[in-house]
């Protein structure tokens, strides 16, 4: 069966990374639910600061319900181990994102960078989520990340098309490999970490 869940990234995940996550799941699941509030303000964010964008606000509404739905779905799973929501902690990837992206430019070429953005989290985020729904033993947890996975795919596609509204896609796809490559270049440097989503 073809995997139709294929995000395009350049370097995949080390695959240590899915054995560690498994030893340290109350860390995972806390820097989850992190990950979630900032995907929904991410898009709150968005929504904001290009009110008059019609089909940003169309599209990325109903994505801010879904990713506040999955930071309390994460709640509940927390709870039902016995675990609370930590604190959150530095997210070194998202860090290092931010530093690639262009300042500068015109309002639609600021759009599109933090459009990308969202792209590269959001497919680096399904890319885990598959590891952790095809690997770990948890047969509930595996399930709820069977789940995410097909969701965070979904916004990722979301981003792409939203960046081929406000500018030429040929343009989007230059940026966008420059992007790809980028981030590679970040998944090599950063450690190893199994308390971290990213």
């Amino acid at each position: 069966m073809k995997d139709k869940f294929t995000l395009g990234l350049e370097l995949p995940t080390d695959p240590r990374w899915v054995n560690i996550a498994e030893k340290n799941i109350e860390d995972i699941l806390v820097d989850h639910a992190y990950c979630e509030q900032k995907a929904a303000s991410a898009c709150i964010s968005l929504i904001v600061l290009y009110p008059e964008k019609e089909k940003l606000v169309e599209m990325l509404t109903p994505v801010v319900a879904e990713e506040w739905g999955h930071f309390e779905r994460v709640i509940v799973e927390l709870k039902k181990r016995g675990y609370k929501l930590g604190r959150q902690r530095k997210d070194e990837y998202v860090e290092a994102l931010n530093k690639v992206l262009k300042s500068g430019g015109s309002r639609e070429q600021q759009l599109v960078e933090k459009l990308l953005m969202n792209a590269l989290i959001e497919a680096r985020s399904a890319e885990r989520f598959k590891m952790l729904w095809k690997n770990i033993a948890d047969p509930e947890l595996s399930k709820f990340y069977y789940e995410l996975m097909v969701s965070e795919a979904g916004h990722y596609k979301n981003f792409l098309q939203l960046a081929k509204e406000y500018m030429p896609a040929d343009d989007v796809a230059l940026r966008w490999r420059e992007l790809l490559e980028a981030e590679a270049g970040i998944m090599a440097n950063l450690k190893v970490r199994g308390d971290r989503m990213h």
